[in-house]
């Protein structure tokens, strides 16, 4: 689909999660925990549930869903990837104590392939959290839990050599001291050359990027005018042509429509996308039947955080630059040669950046932590490895594509 940028941009607020909707102050006092019991259903239940209450959200691309299922059976890493959802049922029941832990606006779906590089307004490039899709008032231990579980399943499959019983300590030395010194965002310039060097891997080079862009099919038919014109707000130039294509990405969102625009500026190529974006799962976790809000925007404000002033959200569209170096890193690109426990103490830092955003939780985080026993962080995180372990053998058995 060929397509000229002609129509009138709304004003850059007209879309904005409004932060005074938010009453977040509440949520410190009170958790509201589930009230679906995960040993009531099996996860192949809980699937078809789940996905009944997202098509009524959302349209999904059926052969793109269909995919997801495939990829939920190849292995255990990808199958706790794509199933937030059913973390969110059964977390509050594996970790009871710890689901009531100080709450904050959580990243939720936190995992080793849920960081990439940015650049922001001063065009530096930036390493941090890279998708907020189920942004969620929850225990600060949810982060970092699915953040452990998430680093041993990748080590098991050969992703990344660490020890197992160096990824918790790793995770959580990052995290305590960034809470302590109160964040600091991941500027790859003069600092952080050791993290420039694994962000900057070859096949983040920009041939095969756009190489790669260049595959993307284009889009037959119409495509939601809300998308069109989400994507047209963040494009360089107004009647800029461009090529509208789509695109399957991500192992969580898999499924959700992803609009990109890929055009030719000023001698070089330029990619805009839009990922259409529902409220987090755990609202479908809960069984929540009020209203329920997508916590995107109000996160990324709130954060300790340089941001990426192509990323934002309209209406129900989150809209970012595609780029060689404004995208997630993958594990199979990931290059951290000796590097390795350093980068996870980095991830455990960054999870604090974004838990910083919730003012009031610095200290009661502290003060949790240190009445935890000793190795808690392992126990939780061995607890949960199981659960994720039962429910892929029962999809591997039972699961349907």
């Amino acid at each position: 689909m060929e397509i000229r940028a002609n129509q009138p941009s709304p004003a850059p607020g007209d879309y904005d999660v409004s932060l005074t909707l938010f009453a977040f102050s509440t949520v410190l006092t009170s958790v509201s925990m589930p009230v679906i019991v995960a040993g009531a259903m099996n996860v192949v239940k809980a699937t078809r549930q789940f996905e009944e209450w997202l098509c009524h959200r959302t349209e999904l691309v059926s052969k793109d869903v269909r995919l997801k299922h495939i990829n939920m059976k190849s292995a255990v890493f990808p199958f706790l990837r794509a199933t937030y959802y059913r973390w969110a049922q059964v977390w509050p029941t594996v970790c009871p104590d710890l689901a009531r832990g100080p709450q904050v606006l959580a990243v939720g779906d936190l995992h080793v392939e849920n960081f990439g590089t940015w650049r922001d307004s001063e065009g530096r490039l930036i390493w941090g959290v890279n998708d907020f899709d189920e942004a969620h008032p929850m225990s600060y231990a949810n982060d970092l839990v699915r953040l452990a579980v998430s680093a041993h399943l990748a080590s098991e499959a050969g992703h990344l050599p660490l020890k197992q019983k160096d990824i918790c300590d790793s995770i959580l030395d990052g995290y305590r001291e960034g809470l302590r010194h109160g964040g600091l965002p991941f500027v790859l310039g003069e600092n952080n050359e050791w993290l420039r060097q694994i962000a900057e891997s070859d096949l983040r080079d920009p041939v095969r990027f756009w190489a790669k862009m260049d595959t993307l099919p284009t889009v037959k038919g119409s495509a939601p005018m809300s998308a069109i014109d989400a994507i047209e707000h963040l494009l360089p130039a107004r009647d800029l042509p461009y090529r509208l294509a789509s695109r399957v990405a991500g192992l969580g969102s898999l499924g959700h429509a992803r609009y990109v625009a890929i055009a030719d500026w000023h001698g070089g190529r330029v990619a805009r996308e839009a990922k259409a974006l529902v409220s987090s799962a755990c609202y479908w976790a809960k069984d929540h039947q009020g209203p329920s809000e997508i916590l995107y925007q109000t996160l990324l404000s709130r954060a300790v955080r340089c941001l990426d002033p192509f990323v934002q959200l309209r209406g129900r569209w989150i809209v970012r630059r595609l780029s060689p170096h404004c995208s997630r890193i993958e594990l199979v690109t990931l290059r951290a040669p000796g590097k390795e426990l350093r980068l996870l103490r980095a991830m455990g830092w960054e999870t604090a950046n974004i838990h910083l955003g919730t003012a009031t939780a610095r200290k009661p985080i502290l003060s949790h932590m240190q009445k935890q026993k000793g190795k808690w962080l392992h126990q939780a995180t061995a607890e949960m490895l199981k659960a994720v372990r039962e429910d892929w053998k029962i999809w591997r058995k039972d699961g349907y594509a």
